[in-house]
């Protein structure tokens, strides 16, 4: 290069680096409107779906006529088929549970007439989908709307796509610091800025909800403290995470079971659809308390649960294992954590009618963190969420620990298992089909 050349060579350099620069640098304005955006939809959604929840299905003339449940059921049903056939709503068919919310795929914010009708109606079908599943799907189209209009450099979108998802969460979990470990540690994207957008947009999606005097979707849930620590609690909560891990292992052989049963139906979508929502006609007909993300039923049933007995309570985990499958398999839009907790809980509860002596808030929160976080591959948002979900004063240092060490067996468990899968699959390629 001649001595003329090298000085253009070098200003050309510069620009470059300028232009990458200022392509790359980040826009805090852009995370504080998205994260206003995010939170203001999300309670317009939010008010939305209780106030059709009411209409619907806690109206006189349904609650005094349970016939009318299956019917109210498949016709809801139908419309969510019809969302997805002609509105090209999305679906979580494919993908595992933490695809549904982690926010990785490509969206296409101009399916989201069908993305939002499809939301309703699959949260009031009575399938057991979880609300941050659709929530999830629509605050991503609108941010990418937004990005596309405003020109934002691609390098940087995926961040303020999940600091969005960060804010709106709020209206679900009511807590900026779950939501910001939940959204960064839900992607395999993780940078520094985008986890530093996370924790601003989710404390302003908190400020502006619960200034407006919205509570959280997920209610606090009261449980007796442990008033003093035995060393036996270290014994339960290592059994504790073999029993979570078991549950959420479980949870995934029902959705391969109905992913192999449902993905027959290929492009017939309507069929698929309309066969779960028989399915689940017939089975909250008889068994009302498994419809539904289970949040609601949640409380209820807590409050009574000696009423119900061990078998009834096993029963209610086990159909919303199963319904909780079909429902993600068959094309309704929904998240897994509310069905995962509702879970958990009947199980910690039916151990705790077997097992009197052992903490009911010990049984619930590891149950709950373990089987969570080998779900979701997420421990940090896990055990954050157990913490979340107990009422305040019952969390202590002693207890966070166990629910920690739960987590930890649950996690090596399922590192043993992809191990064994893996080891497996190496010898006969079959097996992994």
């Amino acid at each position: 290069m001649s001595s003329a050349e090298q000085p253009s060579a070098i200003v050309q350099e510069n620009n470059s680096k300028a232009a990458l620069k200022t392509r790359d640098s980040p826009k805090i304005w852009m995370v504080i409107f998205i994260a206003v955006v995010a939170i203001l939809f999300t309670i317009i959604w939010l008010v939305t779906w209780q106030q059709l929840q009411n209409i619907i299905w806690k109206n006189d003339f349904v609650l005094q006529n349970n016939w009318i449940v299956p019917i109210l059921v498949i016709f809801l049903s139908l419309l969510v088929g019809l969302c997805v056939k002609y509105l090209r709503a999305p679906t979580v068919i494919t993908g595992g549970l933490a695809d549904s919310v982690s926010g990785e795929e490509e969206i296409d914010y101009k399916v989201f007439p069908g993305t939002l009708l499809s939301s309703f109606l699959s949260l009031l079908s009575g399938a057991v989908v979880g609300p941050e599943g659709p929530l999830g799907f629509l605050v991503r189209q609108i941010s990418v709307w937004f990005e596309e209009k405003f020109r934002l450099a691609k390098e940087t979108r995926f961040g303020y796509t999940i600091a969005g998802l960060a804010s709106a969460y709020n209206g679900l979990i009511g807590n900026p610091l779950f939501t910001a470990v939940f959204t960064t540690e839900l992607t395999t994207k993780k940078n520094l800025s985008f986890v530093i957008w996370n924790l601003l947009a989710g404390v302003i999606g908190f400020l502006i909800y619960f200034l407006l005097g919205f509570q959280s979707f997920l209610g606090k849930i009261p449980f007796p403290p442990i008033d003093q620590f035995k060393l036996s609690y270290v014994a339960f909560a290592l059994i504790l995470g073999v029993i979570g891990a078991l549950l959420a292992i479980f949870m995934g052989i029902w959705l391969q079971f109905f992913g192999k049963v449902m993905g027959r139906f290929k492009d017939n979508v309507i069929l698929r659809i309309m066969i779960a929502a028989v399915i689940i006609a017939i089975v909250v007909y008889f068994v009302p308390e498994v419809m539904f993300s289970g949040e609601d039923q949640i409380s209820e049933i807590i409050a009574d649960s000696a009423t119900y007995g061990i078998g009834m309570l096993l029963l209610f985990a086990l159909l919303k294992v199963i319904l909780f499958a079909l429902s993600f398999k068959s094309g309704y839009l929904g998240g897994p954590i509310f069905p995962t907790l509702f879970t958990c809980t009947m199980l910690a509860l039916a151990l705790s009618l077997a097992f009197p002596s052992v903490p009911i808030v010990l049984l619930v929160l590891c149950i709950e963190a373990a089987a969570m976080a080998l779900s979701l591959n997420a421990p940090l948002t896990a055990i954050l969420l157990v913490t979340v979900v107990a009422s305040t004063g019952t969390i202590n240092e002693a207890l966070i620990g166990m629910v920690v060490l739960a987590t930890v067996v649950a996690m090596m468990m399922g590192i043993g298992v992809k191990h064994v899968m893996a080891k497996r699959a190496s010898k006969d390629p079959k097996a992994s089909k």
